[in-house]
């Protein structure tokens, strides 16, 4: 079966209402923490608050969305038996919310978000929040935003003002809108960055933040700078790591390059509560998230 990139994928999550999914964050969940508040903190709290982030370890299920295609229920059952407690969705594979529910239910599992096409949301936001309700997620998140919709900052300007309604869309329903990032956001353009320029016009109170550590990273910037200069408003990220490579290729967590020690020491500031594996193109899926897991989980002994 060919490989789909993400913005082929997530084009075909938008064609159907089966394909809708979201997440929100519980209003006040995440803990603003001012730029220097982790200074000087002893390095024992600062492993118990890594302890209890990564005593429920998530994983995106667009790395097994190979899999997923095969049958999701047997997908979700081998994800609980290698220890994940939660997962991301990218679409529901043509299955009703609540028989996903159900799946969810029976193998421990709890969902908090899912990623929707942008465009999708744009035109009809019910339906991705009608799922979201049936399934527990607390976020609706974009995780790619069409070449097109960001030329310019003013486009850039423009999807923050759709962000905040979206957000208060979320809001009225008891969620929360997020948005994920890729390494685009942070090209130079018109002299910024257009993900400042989110940061900068997406409302706090209504637009959350999934920071991608892979993609930020290869862009050549610092997790922990993000962290310390918009506190409490990235309460997810994604865990996948970069090697060494002058590619910077995407590999395995604990296979690279990434601090992963140091960004989790820095969740209370940055409002952080859930963490996803994800490997974007795994060679082996399965693999792939078996070893994320384990290196994750050597991480809070």
């Amino acid at each position: 079966m060919p490989r789909i990139d993400r913005r082929t994928f997530l084009r075909r999550l938008g064609s159907s209402t089966a394909g809708l999914a979201s997440w929100p964050i519980v209003a006040g969940a995440a803990s603003a923490v001012g730029a220097g508040a982790l200074a000087g903190c002893d390095t024992s709290a600062a492993g118990s608050a890594t302890t209890a982030l990564l005593d429920r370890i998530g994983v995106q299920l667009y790395t097994l969305r190979t899999e997923m295609e095969k049958g999701v229920g047997p997908v979700l059952e081998q994800v609980a038996r290698i220890g994940y407690s939660e997962v991301e969705f990218a679409g529901y594979f043509n299955l009703p919310p609540a028989e996903l529910r159900s799946m969810l239910d029976a193998n421990g599992l709890t969902a908090p978000s899912a990623h929707v096409d942008f465009n999708g949301l744009l035109t009809s936001s019910e339906p991705a929040l009608d799922a979201a309700a049936t399934l527990g997620h607390q976020w609706l998140v974009v995780a790619w935003l069409p070449t097109e919709l960001r030329a310019t900052l003013d486009d850039y300007k423009r999807r923050a003002e759709d962000f905040n309604r979206l957000g208060e869309a979320c809001v009225a329903r008891g969620m929360r809108f997020a948005y994920h990032n890729h390494d685009f956001e942070f090209a130079p353009l018109d002299g910024a960055k257009g993900y400042d320029t989110l940061l900068a016009n997406c409302d706090p109170s209504l637009v959350d933040f999934e920071l991608d550590l892979f993609w930020v990273t290869r862009a050549g910037q610092q997790p922990l700078d993000y962290f310390a200069r918009a506190p409490g408003r990235f309460p997810m990220v994604h865990a996948k790591d970069m090697d060494g490579s002058p590619e910077h290729r995407m590999v395995d967590v604990g296979s690279g390059t990434i601090d992963f020690a140091a960004i989790f020491a820095r969740g209370e500031q940055a409002g952080l509560r859930h963490v996803f594996v994800e490997h974007d193109e795994p060679a082996d899926p399965w693999a792939s998230v078996r070893a994320s897991f384990t290196a994750l989980r050597a991480m809070d002994a």
